[in-house]
């Protein structure tokens, strides 16, 4: 027997999505996936979602909605979904060779950061190593940081953090960004900015927390230490959505894209948070957007029936 609302993912707007379909008796089904809880499982304080005046952890946050969300009868099987196929109803997803069908899916996969993918990076990270100043800046108050990239969202986030830091070093491949010229110019204005051009972060070093960064020019091979309290890495994310090409339309980056609501270019898959959204991308964000996909699949399967 088909599932009503068939849960792909477990971040916060899957769980959310979850909380609210079992609140409205649909008896959600959650493939939550290797990684479970999301990105916020790689954060340690966070001190931005409502109703923690004191901050809470990030794995401690996400573990408080997966047991609300189980609470209220959702279901959850701990493996990645490794095919689907939603040409017709009910609706077909595969982990391995096992089969789940439903009438309707939420797909909340989320994006993944990034990275670098250098030493001391992933062992550091929580630790002064970050994708997010929306969401770590604060903890830097007068410290000087590094920044990488050379998009839009570098510069962004550069500025961003020098509401916090002392100083904040640009490091760049290359001669010149690629972002446009109103953020580039928004940033070299800026008395706080600096940049390093031409080169790569070879290393992230520290024990506990970051101290620095072995740095290498691309051009002369010089290889220099530079003293920095923090890095932070904006060299894009990339949505979690290999599995849904050619099942759903996506924009040229690899986001689902959804219509007036939650829905897909599919009638009855919904999507929502971060494999939707490539603007804010922050906790509380896709939280609601899980909330409205619930809301969106509830009414569509009500509608369905008449």
């Amino acid at each position: 027997m088909a599932e009503k609302v068939l849960i792909v993912g477990s971040g916060p707007a899957g769980l959310t999505a979850a909380i609210y379909a079992a609140r409205a008796g649909l008896a959600p089904l959650m493939i939550e996936g290797m990684e479970r809880g999301g990105q916020l499982m790689l954060t340690t304080e966070v001190e931005n979602y409502p109703g923690f005046p004191d901050g809470i952890m990030g794995p401690e946050l996400m573990d408080n909605f997966r047991k609300q969300a189980e609470r209220f009868g959702t279901r959850i099987v701990g493996s990645d979904v490794t095919r689907v196929d939603f040409s017709s109803r009910p609706f077909r997803a595969w982990v391995g060779d096992e089969l789940f069908e439903a009438d309707s899916v939420i797909i909340s996969t989320g994006a993944s950061a990034r990275w670098l993918g250098i030493p001391g990076e992933e062992a550091l990270r929580g630790y002064g190593v970050s994708a997010c100043a929306t969401c770590d800046g604060f903890f830097f108050r007068d410290r000087e940081l590094a920044i990488v990239g050379g998009g839009d969202s570098a510069m962004e986030e550069a500025l961003f953090l020098t509401r916090f830091a002392s100083k904040v070093t640009i490091i760049h491949r290359r001669d010149e960004f690629r972002a446009s010229n109103i953020m580039v110019r928004r940033a070299l204005e800026s008395p706080k900015i600096e940049v390093i051009w031409d080169t790569v972060v070879e290393a992230v070093n520290g024990d506990q927390e970051v101290t620095g960064l072995t740095l290498r020019n691309v051009k002369t091979d010089a290889v220099t230490e530079f003293a920095v309290d923090g890095l932070f890495v904006a060299i894009g994310h990339t949505p979690n959505t290999n599995i849904y090409q050619g099942q759903l339309e996506l924009d040229e980056t690899g986001y689902i894209i959804t219509g007036d609501n939650t829905m897909t270019s599919t009638e009855g898959v919904f999507a929502s948070g971060d494999v939707v959204d490539h603007v804010y991308r922050q906790a509380i964000t896709a939280a609601g957007m899980g909330c409205a996909a619930a809301l969106d699949a509830e009414r569509w399967l009500i509608s369905q029936e008449s």
